[in-house]
């Protein structure tokens, strides 16, 4: 969860041994066969891997994950399905069964064939291992020869896809082992060189060539280098010890000016989610013409120009342009305009405000939002009393519905369903106050049941609905940056929550 918010990198300085760590290796074009094969791709990335637990790995710069195991499809920035050890797959009508073809002749690195056998064993274990366990609750799965499985839910799945999409397949015997965090046994584009490796430092990878998809990984060895700093990483990548390393905004001018390359990014919406739509906690909320009031108060243009010195653009929904719920063309619903603001808030009978209290956490720009946010509620007397949230019981708190205003910078997924799921529907994890809403659910039994147009429209008509009850303000889709080197390509960012470029997507 935590993976789709935004976070501020530590500056912390570079140290000697960091840059004793670094090999000097760079990506270098080397012809061979007609095809464009590279030396080496080296990955800076801010945290360590927890493990090698295939049901525990991060999809936020989780390229050691990808690297070694591969998965029954894939999912694009969209969250449709693409081929991957299945090569032909069908969904059946009622979206309870997943039923897929595994191509022929794929080996895992541990010499063992990879079939339905081990397809199956990896389900099955995501049933009782890893942080999406309810996602497969209750599967059925049945293997009726090796190149053919069929997954199936007691209830239709409409992000049927979505739950295929993430399981990392590995063998049943390892997984039986219980040594699946020592070392990983995949059938991926490429396999972990342990001698190169160092946990918690440095993670290096040689090219499988005899994966089926080896020609779309065009690099012969990948090196992943921890680390935490974003100094440091803008240094590795200025003197060429890396290719690649995400940035904050701060490191954009600096790593422009250097000569490198930068692939922008646009996975995330700086929103107030005000979740109280009943007004039981803040009698005020369950008013719209309050929600609309606070929509109002916020000029989104100059949120752009001086809270993120340009990097992005206004937000008025919540949903990512190009996924099925986004609807083109939306006018701004509530333009800047306090006097309207004070206005609805006087027809409210709330023309004295009231007071929200509004959690606070490090690593979420709360440092720069906050005051301006906070200055512009005052304006509608309503005071805000600041909450810093810490510890191992932070993000429990966050999502117990103690505080059901909450200012984020929230992801939001290619695939709308899962935002909407999440979000939206009264027992999504992120709608704080999980309060029932009959429009919904009316509109969540359509995408169940309806063809592929009736779900799209259905969720359209949630994201309406949504923006017309003011449950958000929306403000600023902020711009996220990758920074490379001119010798790597990167065309698209095939990340559902375009957080990161993905493996496949470094040419």
């Amino acid at each position: 969860m935590l993976r789709r918010t935004t976070s501020a990198m530590a500056g912390l300085a570079v140290t000697a041994t960091l840059l004793a760590g670094c090999t000097g290796e760079t990506a270098s074009d080397a012809g061979s066969g007609g095809k464009a094969v590279k030396d080496t791709l080296t990955l800076g990335m801010n945290a360590d891997i927890p493990g090698w637990d295939p049901s525990n790995q991060p999809g936020y710069q989780g390229w050691a994950g990808e690297a070694v195991w591969d998965t029954l499809i894939k999912c694009d920035a969209y969250g449709k399905a693409e081929a991957d050890i299945a090569d032909t797959w069908e969904i059946s009508a009622d979206s309870t069964s997943f039923t897929a073809h595994i191509r022929e002749g794929q080996k895992f690195s541990d010499g063992t064939a990879v079939d339905s056998a081990a397809v199956a064993a990896t389900f099955q274990y995501s049933t009782s291992h890893g942080g999406a366990q309810g996602d497969y609750k209750g599967i059925k799965i049945e293997t009726p020869d090796p190149q053919n499985i069929t997954i199936s839910w007691p209830e239709p799945q409409p992000m049927i896809v979505s739950r295929i999409c993430p399981v990392k397949i590995t063998t049943k015997a390892l997984l039986d082992s219980g040594k699946v965090n020592d070392t990983p046994i995949g059938s991926g584009p490429y396999v972990l060189d342990t001698a190169g490796t160092t946990r918690g430092s440095v993670y290096a990878f040689t090219k499988n060539d005899n994966h089926w998809n080896a020609a779309g990984y065009p690099y012969k060895k990948l090196v992943i280098k921890v680390i935490e700093s974003e100094t440091a990483a803008v240094s590795a990548l200025k003197t060429k010890q890396i290719d690649g390393n995400l940035i904050s905004a701060q490191s954009y001018n600096e790593v422009t000016g250097s000569g490198l390359d930068v692939t922008t990014m646009q996975g995330v919406t700086t929103r107030l989610l005000l979740t109280d739509h009943l007004g039981k906690k803040i009698p005020a909320l369950g008013d719209l013409k309050v929600r609309q009031a606070i929509n109002m108060v916020f000029d989104r243009d100059a949120m752009v120009k001086s809270l993120y010195q340009g990097h992005g653009k206004p937000s008025y929904q919540i949903f990512r342009p190009g996924s099925d719920a986004y609807l083109d063309g939306l006018a701004d619903p509530y333009p800047f305009d306090v006097d309207k603001a004070k206005a609805l808030m006087a027809e409210a009978g709330f023309a004295d405000g009231f007071s929200i209290e509004l959690p606070t956490m490090a690593g979420q720009n709360h440092e720069t939002l906050m005051p301006y946010v906070t200055q512009q509620l005052g304006l509608l007397n309503i005071t805000v009393k600041q909450v810093p949230l810490s510890g191992a019981n932070a993000i429990g708190d966050l999502l117990s519905g103690k505080y059901p205003v909450v200012l984020w910078q929230l992801g939001n997924f290619g695939q709308s369903l899962q935002d909407i799921d999440v979000v939206v529907r009264d027992t999504g994890y992120w709608n704080l106050s999980h309060q029932p809403d009959a429009t919904v659910d009316a509109a969540w039994q359509k995408i169940l049941t309806g063809d592929e147009a009736q779900k799209k429209a259905a969720q359209q008509e949630i994201n309406q609905y949504v923006v017309d009850q003011a449950w958000f303000a929306p403000m600023v889709n902020p711009d996220g940056f990758y920074a490379h080197s001119p010798d790597v390509t990167i065309d698209k960012v095939s990340d559902i929550e375009a957080l990161t470029p993905k493996l496949r997507d470094f040419k």
